[in-house]
C-alpha cells in the first residue's frame, strides 16, 4: 500500500521561514492567507498587538451566495476584494503580504491581485 504524501508539514516549514522576515505593525499590518481544499481565508493582522483587524473568507455571509457555483480562483478574487474593502474602512491602506507557505500562484495570486485592485497597497 502506498503511503500518503504529507503536504502540511513542508508548508508549515515554509510559512515559518516567511514569518521570520514578515511581521505586521499597526501602521502596516500583515495580510495572511490560508487556503484549504474548498475555501480560502484572509486576515489583516497586527502582530505587535496580537489583534485581527479584519478578516474575510468564502464562508462569509456577505459573499457566500456569490461564491456558490464559481471556480475557486473566482471565489478567491471575491474574498480579496472584500478583505480590501473592510481594511480600507478600518483605515488600513498599506499591508505586508504573508503567503502562508503557499506558492504565489492560482488562488493566492487571485486574492492578492483583487485586493490590489480594490485599493490595498503592498
Amino acid at each position: 500500500m502506498a503511503r500518503r504524501r504529507d503536504t502540511r508539514t513542508p508548508r508549515i516549514k515554509r510559512h515559518d521561514r516567511v514569518r521570520k522576515k514578515v511581521s505586521g505593525t499597526q501602521e502596516r499590518p500583515r495580510l495572511c492567507v490560508f487556503r484549504s481544499l474548498n475555501h480560502i481565508y484572509a486576515q489583516v493582522l497586527d502582530d505587535i498587538a496580537g489583534n485581527t483587524i479584519v478578516s474575510a473568507s468564502t464562508l462569509d455571509g456577505r459573499i457566500r451566495s456569490e461564491v456558490e457555483g464559481k471556480r475557486k480562483t473566482e471565489a478567491a478574487r471575491l474574498v480579496g476584494a472584500l478583505v480590501a474593502e473592510r481594511a480600507l474602512q478600518q483605515g488600513v491602506t498599506t499591508v505586508v503580504f504573508d503567503r502562508g507557505g503557499y506558492k504565489y500562484h492560482g488562488r493566492v495570486k487571485a486574492l492578492v491581485e483583487a485586493a490590489r485592485e480594490a485599493g490595498l497597497v503592498f
